[in-house]
């Protein structure tokens, strides 16, 4: 499970980076996301995040599917009162900005010292990372204004940017 974790961060680094390189930054915030996606999918079932997993987790929604913790990680922005913010990064406009602290409150701590942990930081800066990277993350996964279906990899891979 952790290849898949690093294996997604890396997709997402490269997505943050808009191919610009030389920005360590956004790599270690794609990195962090792909972490904390990678720790929801196996915290998601309590199997390793199989379909059957995702199913019995209840929290990554019907949408998520088991491939594709994203519109679980909105589904759990949404319901800590975030659902502005979330819409806002799926529409054209403007992305509105989130809080490290509100990244913590919304996803499950388990899930966020999972990712700190993988990522070599604290917990509290792995929000701040995520809180950062997560707007333009979903922006960019979602040019029709809603979030594609299908593995999260593959929907990366898609991507041509």
């Amino acid at each position: 499970m952790t290849m898949a974790g690093n294996d997604l961060g890396s997709l997402l680094g490269g997505l943050l980076g808009g191919g610009s390189g030389g920005q360590g930054g956004s790599g270690g915030a794609g990195n962090i996301l792909g972490a904390l996606l990678g720790a929801l999918t196996g915290a998601g079932g309590g199997a390793s995040g199989g379909a059957g997993g995702a199913a019995s987790g209840g929290a990554s929604g019907a949408q998520a599917g088991g491939n594709n913790p994203l519109g679980g990680l909105m589904d759990m922005l949404t319901k800590s009162g975030l659902a502005d913010q979330a819409q806002s990064w799926l529409g054209t406009g403007d992305n509105k900005p989130v809080s490290g602290a509100q990244i913590a409150e919304a996803v499950p701590d388990e899930a966020l010292q999972k990712a700190a942990a993988q990522a070599g930081v604290s917990p509290q800066e792995a929000a701040d990372q995520i809180a950062q990277a997560l707007p333009t993350a979903v922006d960019r996964l979602s040019p029709e204004g809603q979030l594609p279906s299908g593995s999260l990899e593959d929907i990366i891979r898609q991507q041509k940017f």
